[in-house]
């Protein structure tokens, strides 16, 4: 039986030593307030272990950042490769719309809108189911086969005749592309401890920035090349075989390459495996535990972040659905070409890559996310005033406001971040990830009815719909940070009474992180 040690969490030796020893139930037993504690439930990092019982090894600091160059060297590319064109493949409609989709299909009235919005639908019926297939399916498994699904119906898109095509397959690529930000931000709690998770989450959200001037050169290059030569095809639907293509193959690549935790993880060594395990102690959450748990779903329900969460990605995305569905279009009512639209849109892309990767850095750098995340939005709405308060005349200062607004995901990106590093439990993670982004659907939803065709050209209520939605968020993100702050402080008052006690490998055990004391949130 192992002893029950006093343990800081906040602290760590850059000399690491572990020592792999068992658990009895006793222990469980005298730390009541651990009720859930079950060594046959736990994580599956405790897996990892079985077979080093009473062994000891060190692990230094070099040791570790040479471990953490491998990790990122092995999956950030792929996971930003695809994250990229996650977002470029549901955006393609949107430089479709300015090269023939229109008139090809012969849409009406607010049938684009719907084509917008129905994408959200199929996202948000298969939201929570794919959550709980994404803990209990082999999670690179589940994910490569959603990044192929989508690809393919992305092809299809150029196969359509008529409106009612289109929505069909608008609807199946949403459902595909439910399982992508639920899954990636479980790798990411997966692979990463905290003080690492916000830059990381940051880089490979960033690549919707690069996606966006990567699909707007491509959609250039297709419109002016189809004009100049004739192709055989319309152009907008070259687009979508282009990028619904490479989507598949590199879906394949995520197959072969991509493993479903550290466990199996071909690049790295026997040692490195538990050592990929040993470095998240500190975030006191595992690597994932298959079974449902209806104590941690009820949790889930009745923790008042999760729902603080849900009204962030309700309201931030009411925007974002109006501008992901009509920034070329916007673009073209400042006085622009369809094909300079192509073009004009790309720096928009390096504005979110930059206030991603630069707020992701800070944040993690001086431990304060969400606030730093805040100066995005402001931002943003700074952005939004330019294009309602300039005149129509003020073509390039209304372009500039457009790329100012593109800095508006860095809160959302905090927040997606905080639930790998603040949400432990691994059904209490999944649920709120699954509600997270069922209202990320529900506001996308929303978003493109903002824009009516009969506020065309300046869709001024849509732009002040927009930067009210920004206000309201600025308001949400303070009470999410003080209630963290307040959480930690209160937890502290708990570690520091009389006679706690934790148990060894405590951090392993599938709590969820209101029931374990030593649980410090990510601010």
């Amino acid at each position: 039986m192992a002893d029950i040690e006093k343990h800081d969490s906040s602290n760590h030796d850059p000399e690491k030593v572990t020592s792999f020893g068992s658990i009895g139930e006793g222990d469980i037993h005298n730390a009541i307030i651990l009720k859930h504690a079950n060594l046959s439930d736990g994580d599956e990092a405790l897996k990892a272990f079985v077979s080093h019982e009473g062994e000891e090894f060190i692990m230094t600091q070099q040791m570790e950042k040479d471990l953490l160059r491998k990790i990122d060297w092995n999956l950030m590319p792929i996971l930003c490769i695809v994250y990229g064109l996650n977002y470029l493949d549901k955006t393609t409609i949107s430089y479709a719309s300015i090269m023939g989709l229109k008139t090809s299909l012969n849409l009406t009235g607010d049938n684009y809108q719907w084509l917008g919005s129905m994408f959200y639908f199929g996202y948000l019926g298969w939201e929570y189911p794919t959550n709980r297939l994404l803990q209990r399916l082999p999670l690179a498994k589940w994910s490569s086969f959603n990044i192929i699904m989508w690809g393919l119906t992305l092809c299809c898109m150029a196969a359509t005749k008529n409106f009612g095509g289109a929505i069909a397959v608008r609807f199946f690529l949403g459902l595909f592309e439910a399982a992508v930000t639920p899954g990636f931000a479980l790798f990411t709690s997966q692979w990463y401890t905290k003080e690492e998770q916000g830059f990381r989450t940051g880089i490979w959200f960033s690549f919707n920035g690069f996606a966006q001037i990567f699909g707007g050169l491509v959609a250039y290059g297709i419109s002016v090349g189809v004009k100049n030569t004739g192709a055989a095809i319309d152009s907008w639907k070259i687009v979508f075989l282009t990028i619904g293509l490479l989507t598949a193959s590199i879906g394949c690549v995520f197959l072969y390459f991509v493993p479903d935790n550290q466990l199996n993880a071909k690049f790295l060594t026997p040692q490195e495996r538990i050592m990929a395990v040993e470095r998240i102690r500190r975030n006191q959450q595992g690597v994932g535990n298959k079974h449902f748990k209806m104590y941690q779903f009820k949790e889930a329900l009745l923790d008042p972040m999760t729902w603080a969460f849900g009204f962030y990605a309700l309201v931030a995305d009411i925007p974002n659905g109006g501008i992901s569905n009509f920034f070329s279009q916007l673009i073209v009512s400042f006085g622009y070409t369809p094909d300079q639209s192509l073009l004009y849109g790309t720096p928009g892309g390096a504005v979110e890559v930059i206030s991603l990767i630069v707020c992701g850095y800070l944040g993690d750098r001086y431990g304060h996310r969400i606030l730093v995340s805040t100066s995005g939005l402001l931002i943003a709405i700074l952005g939004m005033l330019l294009i309602v308060c300039l005149p129509l005349s003020n073509d390039s200062g209304r372009l500039a406001g457009y790329y100012l607004s593109q800095a508006s995901a860095t809160p959302f990106v905090a927040l997606l971040s905080l639930l790998s590093s603040n949400v432990a439990g691994y059904t209490k993670k999944t649920t709120v990830a699954a509600i997270y982004l069922v209202s990320y659907c529900v506001g996308n939803i929303i978003g493109p009815q903002t824009f009516r065709p009969k506020d065309a050209p300046r869709y001024v209520p849509a732009e002040i719909t927009i930067i009210v939605c920004y206000g309201v968020c600025c308001l949400d993100l303070l009470y999410i940070f003080w209630h963290y702050r307040r959480m930690n402080q209160k937890n502290a008052i708990l570690r520091a009474a009389p006679g706690y006690k934790i148990i060894d490998k405590q951090e392993f055990l599938d709590l969820t992180d209101r029931e374990n004391p030593e649980f410090v949130y990510t601010l």
